[in-house]
Formats: structure tokens, C-alpha cells, sequence
């Protein structure tokens, strides 16, 4: 049969156990969930500080640290909590992907498509902020997004590249490699109102092959006895198993069926007169009634161990310089030397916390990672390009003097002991409306400020007072917070 462009749901009722429960559960307001940054803080006192606020959460089963929104005073996009990158709020079948993947501490992995970074974050955290994650994606503007998310939420594992991922850089083996794969989206029609989107035939012809291309570069990229994650959010099996049997045939990959801890329905082996391999049966599909969440499917590859690579697997160690790097050696380790100083000696930061980190001089900042290796430089020229390693941290003025970034002050958190302003909620108010904050007499110079144990970013203090170096941007998000607070009473 032709694959109708008409966004009908009527075409999934065989495929669907239970289609009143899919139907009904389509049609619903999907609830609020969020996933723990349990690299930033500890999830009980996380909870403590949502429940003071008036939020009630209960954990969906059978993934960690993912919490289910049950009633609240505002959305908690807009707490304190969520500015500082101690949660990220996504789908709970989202959450089902990176625990699928199950990435261990120290290894390599990439995310193929990976904006706006849900998946990167919780991979990063599953790895406890080691080894290393390359984020890909290929447009620009969803990268912008990923970037924000992985900078507030204080990753320093990733890497974050802007390819095709269909033309990704082949010079270098990954442990595992995600494909989150672009699609047709069907699984996010709760977003809709349950409603399918129209596609055009000529986009769904073109998504099925580009699927399957990405699947492949995917396979390619990954060291012999690696694992392989695809995803989709969308219930074609077109787009799924199809895509899924058509690798099997030639690829040197075995499907691994899954045991997932969450509701869900075996992978299909025929639809609509086509038939797919058996073994496509342990591959998943979540359904909305599964997890009250979108749609998803999942399918695991193992590549084969033939031909195992010996000696270089186009890692290399970090440098401290980003290749191209005007300055020396020397200089770039004065910089890095200049920077320690300054958070140990004005901000007193413990040294042993900087022992566990690594700087990278790029375009005369210093970027803070914990990376001890990367795939750069083995990569072939070509259409690629490097845009973070982990985030910026210090910047340097025409004096030479060392100025940390918002990003690593709020990375740093309560680790910060000194040159800290604490601000009451007048304060902070003041502050976002460009007001000057009364100046402090134990402060001066360069300071963080810190509101409701939350480090918002820098600042400065004078004689005349305290002034913000938020950006405008971020200090406007901050204000539309601040109003939602106060017209809950949550002040």
C-alpha cells in the first residue's frame, strides 16, 4: 500500500494493544515531567527544595531521576532550580532513550542529531561528566539551543560539532553512537492536540532514505563491538523497522532486543503487506498510553568484533591549545595559571576541585572541560566544524586580567566562598530592572551574586553599588520568572 500523506491515526489501530487507551491518551494535555541534573545536585534535596515551593511530583517508573509533575503553583521552567541547570524538562519516553543506550563512565560516544540536547544531557550524565560526548546536529539554530542547555546545565564532557550527519567524519570510533533520527514526528502529536501532521510525499520519501543513510554512517563510526541506539518519535514502521531491516541485511550488525523497564509493545515484523525480519520483534515502540508521554521507538544494533582496529582508534589526547591557536604553549599555560589564581585566590575555590578539570585556549578564552581525549584533530578537512568543548569559562580584558563567565560561576555553585554577594528578592529585582543593589563593604571588584542558593552570574561592585553582568537576554528570562513567582505568592 501507498503510505498516505493525510495524517490519519487509523492506519496504527492493528499495530496498537490497546487503541481506546492510544486514542484517548492522544487526546490529552501530555503532563509536566523533568529529569535530575544528578551531576549538579543531590535528587532528595532537590525535590525538598520544588516541594517548599509548592510542587508535588511523583517518579515515573522504571526510569531514575525522571519525576512527573502532579500539581504545581507555576510551571517549573520558571524556579530558581531550572535557571541554575539542576533539571531539564522533557517527555518521560525520551528519557526511556539514553538508559537504552547505557553508556558506562570513561567511554566515547556520539549523538548523531543530537538538538536540542535532552538525549546529549542525559548521556552526559550517565557517563558522570567523563569520557567524552560529541553532540552533532546540522542546522545552526537548533544548535544555538543545545549549546544554551548544555551551558546551563553545566556538561563538561561534551563536545559539540555542526555536521550533516550523513557526511559525519569517519577518521574516528566511537563506543556507542546514538541516532536520534529526524522524522515525521507522529509521536509528538499530543503537542498538536492529537493531530497528525501533514507531510508532503516528496519529505516522506526523503526522510525514510536520509534515515537510513544516517544509520549507516552511525554503523561505520562505531568500533567493532560497539552498540548502536536508533530512535525515532514518530509509529511508521517506514520509518522504523523498515529502516532497521534494510541495514540488517548487509551491515555487520546483530539487533539486540530490549528489555526496557517501562510499558511498552514489541517491534512489528509485517505492516500493510510487508514483512520484516523476526528478530525485529525486540525492538520497542512506546506508545502514548504506555508512559502518558509521546511516541517512540527504539532499536539497538551490536556491530560485529571482526576486524578489530589495533593501536590508533583516531583519539588523541586534549591541548591545551585549539589547533590554529596564535598564542605558545608557555603562553596558553600563563593564561591557564592566571585563571586558577583568580578562582582559588578571589572567588576561594578549593584547587582540588580545578585538579579534576581541563582548559582548552581558543580565540583567547579558556574553555573549562573534563575531556581527556578528542577526535579532532584525526578528522579530514571537509564539511564539519568544532563549535564548544565543554563551555566557556574565563575571558581576559586589554589588562590582562582574568574575568570568569557567567557559565562557570554558576557551574561553580556553592563551591564559590568568597566574593559572593547573597541577594534577597528586592535585590534581585532591582538588579533585573538595571537598578544598582546598595554596595556591600566586605565586597569589592569582580563578584558572583547568589540568590536563593542559586549563583545567577557575575557582577561588579563599587563604592556607588552592586551591578549585574547578566546578559540581557538571560536577565529578561530571569524577570519573566520573577513575575510568575510573585503572582503565585510565591515571593
Amino acid at each position: 500500500m501507498t503510505r498516505p500523506t493525510d495524517g490519519s491515526l487509523d492506519r496504527y489501530q492493528p499495530l496498537v494493544d490497546d487503541w481506546e487507551a492510544f486514542c484517548q491518551a492522544s487526546q490529552r494535555r501530555e503532563p509536566t515531567v523533568f529529569r535530575v541534573r544528578t551531576g549538579r545536585v543531590d535528587p532528595d534535596r532537590l525535590l525538598a527544595r520544588l516541594r517548599d515551593q509548592g510542587f508535588h511530583t511523583r517518579p515515573v517508573e522504571g526510569l531514575d531521576h525522571v519525576h512527573q509533575v502532579v500539581d504545581e503553583p507555576y510551571a517549573v521552567t520558571f524556579t530558581p532550580e531550572h535557571w541554575a541547570g539542576l533539571l531539564y524538562v522533557q517527555q518521560a519516553s525520551t528519557a526511556v532513550a539514553a538508559p537504552a543506550l547505557a553508556p558506562r563512565p570513561g567511554e566515547r560516544v556520539l549523538d548523531l542529531c543530537a538538538a536540542p540536547g535532552g538525549k546529549t544531557s542525559h548521556l552526559a550524565d550517565l557517563l558522570e561528566d567523563t569520557g567524552c560526548v560529541v553532540a552533532n546536529d546540522v542546522s545552526e539554530g537548533r544548535i544555538r539551543g543545545l549549546l544554551g542547555n548544555l551551558y546551563r546545565l553545566g556538561h563538561t564532557n561534551v563536545l559539540v560539532t555542526a555536521a550533516d550527519g550523513r557526511r559525519f567524519p569517519e577518521d574516528a570510533l566511537f563506543d556507542r553512537v546514538l541516532v536520534d533520527a529526524p522524522c515525521t514526528g507522529e509521536g509528538t502529536l499530543r503537542r498538536r492536540g492529537g493531530d497528525l501532521p501533514k507531510q508532503s510525499r516528496g519529505f516522506l520519501d526523503f526522510v525514510s532514505s536520509a534515515q537510513e543513510e544516517l544509520l549507516r554512517k552511525a554503523i561505520r563510526v562505531t568500533r567493532p563491538g560497539g552498540t548502536i541506539l536508533y530512535v525515532t518519535c514518530t509509529f511508521a514502521p517506514e520509518e522504523n523497522e523498515a529502516v532497521v531491516d534494510a541495514v540488517l541485511q548487509d551491515e555487520p550488525v546483530t539487533l539486540e532486543a530490549l528489555d526496557l523497564p517501562v510499558p511498552h509493545a514489541p517491534g512489528v515484523t509485517s505492516f500493510e503487506g510487508r514483512t520484516y525480519r523476526p528478530e525485529l520483534e525486540g525492538a520497542a515502540r512506546i506508545y502514548p498510553h504506555h508512559l502518558d508521554s509521546g511516541g517512540l521507538f527504539l532499536a539497538r544494533l551490536r556491530k560485529g568484533a571482526a576486524g578489530a582496529v589495533d593501536g590508533a582508534d583516531g583519539w588523541s589526547p586534549m591541548p591545551l591549545r585549539f589547533p590554529g591557536e596564535d598564542a605558545t604553549e608557555a603562553e596558553a599555560r600563563e593564561l591557564v595559571d592566571l585563571a586558577e589564581r583568580t578562582l582559588v585566590d578571589y572567588y576561594d575555590v578549593e584547587p582540588a576541585i580545578l585538579d579534576e578539570v581541563g582548559w582548552l585556549l581558543r580565540g583567547g578564552r579558556l574553555w573549562l572541560h573534563t575531556l581527556d581525549a578528542w577526535p579532532v584533530e584525526a578528522w579530514s578537512p571537509g564539511g564539519w566544524r568544532t563549535i564548544s568543548a565543554g563551555f566557556r569559562a574565563m575571558e581576559f580584558d586589554d589588562r590582562g586580567r582574568s574575568r570568569p563567565t557567567n557559565d562557570v560561576l554558576q557551574w561553580l555553585g556553592s563551591r564559590l566562598r568568597r566574593s559572593v554577594a547573597e541577594l534577597d528578592d528586592a535585590a534581585v529585582d532591582r538588579l533585573l530592572d538595571t537598578r544598582l543593589v546598595p554596595p556591600r563593604q566586605e565586597l569589592k571588584g569582580l563578584v558572583a551574586f547568589r540568590w536563593r542558593d542559586v549563583v545567577l552570574g557575575r557582577g561588579a561592585c563599587t563604592d556607588e553599588g552592586i551591578r549585574s553582568a547578566v546578559p540581557k537576554a538571560r536577565a529578561a528570562r530571569l524577570a519573566r520568572s520573577r513575575e510568575v513567582m510573585r503572582a503565585a505568592g510565591k515571593d
